[in-house]
């Protein structure tokens, strides 16, 4: 009786035992707790031995390195052997591969200690590789996605670049293969979303959740916190808007509707508007549809002006000229570092693909007033390219000049508005600061050496000039441009010399 008693309470320990080790293995598989290296190590302790795991060429992925015969790592790696037990001088060894039976090995995993191994420490060497085979095809798992996602994010990138430098075919085609129909339009807006840089891949994430496959969405290469979402849809506006709204520390800012060939001057618009967005008490600011000063020109003299003074760039190949003028879009509207990271270029092909420009242009963009006069001529060309309806190359009356377009007078009544809105206070000499330092070509200290005033004075101005006029003039971009078209407009400032018989 007492024999049947004690055989009874040694199976009950025994069973304890087992439970108790099981459950500790089991609990690697938990969320919290999916490491190889920790489980590796705990069947070590388990069995009172050493435990290494290999991969198929004998590199170690955990555990303490143990030496082992190149053939029978191969052999069980091979699926020859499913496993091994044996005797090498004082140690005893289990070899186990990892992994199913009719699929590439995982990893092999070798277990030593010096007593032979029983039931029990076999069983558990068995059972951890069944453990470790589920956490390397978990990881396996999250890897694949991982790349995935980089890669289909990469994609992403790639079409919104295209679209910089107005290659429309090729970004379509891009598209196409995984999100049909997403460019199946003529016209998108473009949305900038901002916050700190630390939150944007929850912001990426909740944008791409929120918008679907109705808006392209991609981290912004330029800035950290940026996050860029091409729509077609009007409706993308309405949820981002309210997107923003419940997230404080969010900020939206968006372009008005423009043409696919037209994506970085969307993007100029949306950063323009971004800056504004901190202002708004729902954190979203829109592009406002102000009076631009192209739109107060003679509409068939413009576009007769812009294609002569861009001449010289249709001889090149098709692509070689798209790339150049979306390129030097980009450079004018932002600085050439970051140009280079929106387009994925260095900032040295982008500075090289604008002194080309320059070069056929014969146009000197060192100059501020050039500057406007090339940006002017590239945005009317960009819209005309895209124009159902065309005007006509040549007006009546001969040759087009630059001179020609700033005597209309809905444009010289327009300059004298906006810069006259500086005089309100004369002791600052605002518009006096604002034509030095545009004549001076942004460069401060020399406005300020004209003007015999310091450097910071003169920087302070511009400061105050921004909110009176309600543009942006210390960044480069639109809103600078229309300011320097304005002074040429109102006689401020002589026109600059750009057209090939001037």
């Amino acid at each position: 009786m007492a024999g049947r008693e004690h055989g009874a309470t040694a199976v009950q320990e025994q069973d304890r035992r087992q439970t108790s080790w099981a459950e500790e293995l089991l609990s690697h598989l938990r969320p919290a707790g999916q490491d190889v290296r920790r489980v590796v190590s705990w069947l070590a302790d388990a069995v009172q031995g050493t435990a290494c795991l290999l991969d198929g060429t004998g590199a170690r992925l955990a555990g303490r390195s143990l030496p082992l015969n190149e053939q029978l790592l191969a052999d069980v790696g091979s699926g020859r052997l499913a496993s091994a037990a044996l005797q090498d001088g004082g140690r005893h060894l289990r070899v186990v591969r990892v992994g199913g039976p009719h699929s590439p090995p995982l990893a092999v995993l070798v277990v030593a200690r010096t007593a032979p191994f029983d039931a029990e420490a076999a069983e558990m060497v068995t059972h951890t590789a069944t453990v470790v085979g589920l956490l390397l095809r978990a990881r396996q798992t999250q890897e694949t996605g991982h790349r995935l996602r980089q890669a289909t994010s990469a994609l992403r990138l790639a079409i919104l670049q295209l679209l910089m430098v107005e290659d429309t075919v090729s970004a379509r085609r891009v598209a196409a293969g995984l999100w049909p129909g997403l460019l199946d339009t003529d016209t998108v807006h473009l949305y900038v979303v901002q916050t700190r840089p630390e939150d944007r891949e929850r912001l990426a994430e909740e944008c791409l959740e929120l918008v679907g496959e109705q808006a392209l969405v991609v981290r912004c290469p330029a800035e950290d916190g940026h996050v860029i979402v091409l729509a077609p849809a009007e409706a993308t506006c309405r949820a981002l808007r309210s997107y923003v709204a419940a997230r404080p520390g969010t900020w939206l800012g968006g372009s008005t509707r423009q043409s696919l060939a037209r994506t970085s001057t969307a993007y100029g618009q949306a950063v323009s508007a971004l800056a504004l967005a901190r202002c708004h008490p729902d954190g979203t600011a829109l592009y406002a549809e102000r009076t631009h000063p192209e739109r107060l020109m003679d509409r068939g003299a413009l576009h007769a002006w812009s294609a002569r003074l861009l001449r010289p760039l249709d001889v090149l190949p098709h692509h070689v000229r798209a790339e150049l003028i979306g390129t030097t879009r980009l450079g004018l509207e932002f600085t050439a570092v970051r140009a280079a990271r929106i387009l994925g270029v260095s900032r040295n092909t982008v500075r090289a693909r604008m002194d080309r420009t320059a070069c056929l242009l014969g146009a000197d963009l060192s100059r501020l007033s050039v500057r406007a006069a090339v940006h002017l001529a590239l945005n009317t060309q960009a819209g005309r390219d895209t124009s159902a309806a065309a005007e006509p190359a040549v007006p009546p009356g001969g040759t087009v000049r630059l001179r020609d377009l700033l005597t209309e007078p809905a444009l010289r009544t327009w300059a004298q508005e906006l810069l006259g809105r500086l005089s309100a206070e004369p002791r600052k000499n605002l518009r006096g600061t604002l034509r030095a330092w545009i004549a001076a070509d942004g460069n401060a200290e020399r406005a300020a050496q004209q003007l015999g005033v310091h450097a910071q004075t003169v920087r302070g101005h511009l400061r105050g000039v921004e909110p009176v006029l309600q543009r942006r003039v210390l960044a480069t971009g639109s809103d600078l441009y229309e300011v320097v078209l304005a002074h040429l407009a109102a006689g401020d400032l002589d026109a600059p010399t750009v057209d090939a018989d001037e």
